[in-house]
């Protein structure tokens, strides 16, 4: 006789965390080569495929591939320039505008009660990807926060990012 806590997947004392939905990134090559911008890649693929929420004439958002919660947000301009004071003011204005809608349609959407806005520019003050600017987006919720990033490493999220994307979308322009 089998117990259900030795089968493969099933919670054990280790209490894997079961992400299967994640190896999308790793096996459909989500992320480009090194010397490829995600960014400036994104705009050239389906708002479905690159998670695009909203094009806008001089800048864009859409979802981080790696968030930090449900719906968090990345907008960025069109060129690829890599920090805040290469900006016109005509994408300073737009990216200002994306994020004022953005934060309007999270609260409708998805409730937010709160928001972390920010930009890390150059590889030494974390930007993830340095050579495209971008800020973030990100979403709070009360008691968002639990034991798993701190003690794991480890940020669980409820929803996939399509569904998110989809309701983002489709929300932007009611809010």
């Amino acid at each position: 006789m089998e117990f259900s806590s030795e089968l493969p997947g099933v919670p054990n004392a280790f209490q894997h965390l079961w992400t299967p939905h994640r190896m999308v990134y790793i096996q459909n090559g989500q992320q480009p080569p090194d010397h490829e911008c995600p960014f400036c890649i994104a705009t050239t693929k389906s708002d479905e495929e690159s998670l695009i929420v909203h094009r806008g004439k001089y800048a864009y958002a859409l979802l981080n591939l790696f968030p930090y919660n449900s719906g968090h947000l990345l907008v960025c301009p069109y060129r690829h320039i890599a920090t805040y004071d290469e900006a016109t003011p005509e994408e300073i204005a737009e990216i200002g505008a994306i994020t004022q809608q953005a934060m309007r349609t999270l609260k409708t959407v998805s409730r937010a009660g709160g928001f972390n806005i920010g930009m890390n520019q150059g590889e030494l003050a974390g930007a993830g990807i340095a050579g495209h600017l971008h800020q973030h987006i990100v979403p709070r919720w009360l008691h968002d926060a639990n034991f798993f990033p701190i003690i794991a490493e480890t940020k669980a999220l409820p929803r996939l990012l399509g569904e998110v994307r989809n309701d983002i979308a489709t929300g932007w322009n009611n809010a």
